[in-house]
C-alpha cells in the first residue's frame, strides 16, 4: 500500500482493509460497497499461474484485487461502465500499487466483445446484477441500483459477451441467485457455456440457499458437480471457519 493513502481519498470515501496482503479497498460511505457474493466469488474461481483474468462489471475492483492477491495469474482486467465507479477502482489498484498487474476499463459490458480481442481470456468472473429491471424497489442511490437491478446489462449479455471473451477451455465463474439457476444454465448452453461446478450459498444451515456460485466452461462437456453448500454463519454474528478463511480472518 502506498505511504499515504489518504491522498487518493475524496469526499466521502474511505479505506476497508481486504485482510489480503495488506491491500485496501477504497469505497464511499454513501455509494454501494462490495458484498460478500463478491467475496465468496473470488475464492470460487480457479485461476492457474500465468492466466489472464477479466471481471465483468467490476465495480470498485474488488475481484480483480482479491484474485491477484489469492493467485498466481499474470494479468487481472475490470470491465466498468460508471466512470465515478470506475475511477474509485483505478484508484484503489493505485493504492496497492498493482498498476503492473491491475488495470481497470471503463465500458459497457454490452459491449465488451468489441472492447477486447475475442477469446483472450483464460478466464471471466462476473457479480452481476441479480434483480431483472421490472421487478423489485429500486434503490434511489443510481450506483446502487446499478448494481442491484438489470438496468444498464441482463444476464443474457452478461453470460453472451462472456462467451466471446473467453478461450475455448477456459472457464466462467458466476455468481447469482438460485432462483433464476434454471435462466442462467439456458443463457449459457445458447452460447456453448457448459455448466460444470455448482456451488449453493446459505445464510445457516437449516435456511434455503440465498447465493448460487457457477463455473461453466467454453465448450465443456455435458457433466456438472454439485459440490458441499457453503454456509455462512454458525450462529447470528458469528461466521463459519470457511468464511473466516475465505475472508483471511
Amino acid at each position: 500500500m502506498i505511504e499515504h493513502p489518504e491522498s487518493l481519498l475524496k469526499d466521502k470515501e474511505h479505506i476497508d482493509d481486504l485482510e489480503r496482503n495488506g491491500y485496501g479497498i477504497i469505497q464511499r460511505k454513501d455509494g454501494f460497497c462490495f458484498g460478500m457474493d463478491a467475496v465468496l466469488l473470488s475464492g470460487f474461481a480457479q485461476v492457474k499461474e500465468g492466466e489472464n483474468v477479466l471481471d465483468l462489471g467490476t465495480g470498485t475492483g474488488i475481484i480483480p484485487i482479491l484474485l491477484e492477491a489469492k493467485t498466481k495469474g499474470r494479468r487481472f482486467t475490470g470491465l466498468e461502465i460508471q466512470e465515478e465507479v470506475a475511477d474509485m477502482a483505478r484508484r484503489s489498484v493505485c493504492l496497492n500499487q498493482l498498476e503492473e498487474k491491475v488495470e481497470i476499463v471503463l465500458g459497457d459490458i454490452k459491449e465488451a466483445g468489441e472492447l477486447f480481442p475475442r477469446s483472450s481470456f483464460d478466464v471471466v468472473t462476473s457479480n452481476p446484477p441479480y434483480i431483472r429491471d421490472d421487478h423489485g424497489l429500486k434503490n434511489p442511490e443510481i450506483r446502487k441500483a446499478v448494481s442491484r437491478h438489470e438496468i444498464l446489462c441482463t444476464l443474457d449479455d452478461v453470460v453472451r459477451e462472456a462467451a466471446k471473451l473467453v478461450k475455448p477451455g477456459g472457464r466462467f465463474y458466476l455468481v447469482h441467485r438460485p432462483q433464476r439457476l434454471m435462466e442462467i444454465i439456458t443463457a449459457m448452453k445458447q452460447v456453448k457455456l457448459e455448466p460444470k461446478r455448482l456451488k449453493f450459498v446459505h445464510p445457516f444451515i437449516d435456511r434455503e440457499a440465498n447465493m448460487v456460485l457457477i463455473e461453466a466452461v467454453r465448450g465443456g462437456g455435458a457433466m456438472v458437480k454439485v459440490e458441499k453448500p457453503v454456509i455462512v454463519f454458525r450462529k447470528p454474528g458469528v461466521y463459519t471457519e470457511e468464511i473466516r478463511e475465505i475472508y483471511g480472518y
